[in-house]
């Protein structure tokens, strides 16, 4: 290998250093003199491997910290590994790069050390994500950079103002109930109750009497005069979850209900105003059980004054990052730990998985790392099976050669970074357009991504 002693000296199967992977890697002599470098190493540097080939590392990376403390002759000297440093080095088009770089020396069979690898990971992405991350919305317990989302965080203060019923359509998971509070921590009534009552829990007897109160006498074990949720939220707000849930004879009290601010309880006579803010939440479309004759029509119009549709998490996938060092945070405040975060090399697994339970079993996963995770950072083994399984399992496309999702991730992102357009991503990809498009939707992938350092 021009002038290398590469297989007298250095006994490492050159088959080992993965073609596939991700992280640029490569290896020099004692000399500091190049002897491989992989793909990776190619598409970040821009450096072909003939190229790279037998330079000293210093002409290839030509790094900042080159001329003061060498990084891989330090790791040779020492003899021991070292963990991750920060450096900058210049691309073959001089343009400024962050890397993440660690080394390990190499040793022959008789335990000298003959050379060095080193490992390292493009940062623009990382930096790319960081910069967004600033420019995100802190609402509540709620926190996204996601348009759609902004748009209700735009609007729960004008909503707030009013006295208005609103309707929060969303799935399980999605923050129903997190926003409806919101809402009443932003209103006039935010110092008066907030009561939530799960629809779709109970029977139209015991729902009736929870929401209505009953008097003493109304039935066997009614010893006395009870209040119901309406009367207790008083001036305050009142979230009638899983509405969609209801039988159609509870809908129609509860419309008598909402149209004359009254209530009777059970076994009472005497009608009780009352005036709480109402907010219905669903993870149904009203308006579809309207059509099939599941729901009242009268009382969807009563209610559905504010209409909020919140997505789904696959939906707004950018906010992945953001929630799972959101949730970290909160978990380390609760769990008394310091977790620092994720290993970067397992976000992948976390784009490629939908979420059927949204954000809620996002945050159940985050959890479940944090109990396993012993030291700073959570790393694969502390992931569950599904987001492993959703990950490394093949998909069934018609493009050619389909590749799993965790594979098929990390390309496109590196497709983007290293191309000036989404056309030539597409090309060195060989995919067309319109297929890049549609993979970038599917795993929240905004575009443009900031290319200025490439």
């Amino acid at each position: 290998m021009i002038g290398m002693t590469w297989t007298d000296e250095v006994h490492v199967n050159s088959g080992m250093i993965l073609e596939s992977i991700s992280d640029g890697v490569f290896s020099v002599d004692k000399n500091l003199r190049i002897c491989s470098f992989n793909h990776a190493a190619e598409l970040i540097t821009g450096v072909s491997r003939d190229e790279a080939l037998g330079k000293r590392c210093k002409e290839v990376f030509r790094s900042n910290m080159c001329d003061k403390e060498c990084f891989l002759e330090k790791t040779m000297s020492d003899g021991n590994g070292s963990n991750d440093s920060s450096i900058k080095i210049t691309n073959k088009q001089k343009k400024e790069l962050s890397i993440d770089i660690s080394a390990a020396p190499l040793k022959n069979i008789h335990g000298d050390i003959v050379g060095c690898i080193g490992i390292f990971r493009d940062l623009r992405l990382v930096e790319r994500l960081a910069g967004e991350l600033t420019d995100c919305y802190y609402v509540g317990g709620m926190v996204s950079q996601n348009a759609a989302m902004k748009n209700i965080f735009d609007v729960i203060p004008k909503v707030a103002e009013s006295t208005c019923s609103v309707l929060i359509e969303g799935e399980t998971g999605t923050g129903k109930e997190l926003l409806a509070r919101e809402i009443h921590n932003q209103s006039r009534g935010k110092n008066l109750p907030f009561i939530a009552i799960n629809c779709g829990a109970l029977p139209d007897t015991l729902l009736e009497s929870e929401l209505f109160g009953y008097k003493a006498g109304a039935f066997t074990d009614a010893t006395k005069d009870k209040p119901g949720h309406f009367v207790m939220a008083q001036g305050g707000t009142i979230l009638l979850d899983e509405i969609g849930e209801t039988s159609p004879a509870f809908q129609t009290r509860l419309l008598r209900v909402l149209e004359q601010k009254q209530v009777i309880p059970l076994g009472g006579i005497k009608p009780v105003q009352v005036d709480a803010r109402v907010i219905a939440a669903t993870n149904r479309s009203l308006i579809d059980l309207v059509d099939e004759g599941k729901f009242r029509q009268d009382l969807y119009f009563r209610i559905d004054i504010m209409l909020i549709k919140l997505p789904l998490l696959r939906e707004r996938k950018e906010d992945i990052p953001l929630l799972i060092e959101h949730f970290i945070k909160r978990k380390n405040r609760s769990h008394q730990k310091k977790i620092e975060g994720i290993d970067k090399n397992i976000l992948p697994y976390f784009m490629a998985y939908n979420y059927p339970g949204n954000v809620r079993e996002l945050e159940n996963i985050i959890e479940r790392a944090h109990i396993l995770c012993n030291n700073g950072i959570i790393h694969l083994d502390h992931l569950p099976d599904v987001l492993k399984n959703c990950a490394l399992e093949t998909e069934t496309t018609t493009d050619p050669e389909p590749m799993s999702k965790l594979s098929e991730y990390q390309a496109l992102l590196e497709a983007l970074i290293n191309c000036h357009s989404r056309v030539d991503a597409a090309k060195e990809l060989g995919i067309h357009k319109s297929t890049l498009f549609r993979k970038m939707k599917k795993y929240g992938i905004n575009f443009p991504i900031n290319l200025s350092t490439t």
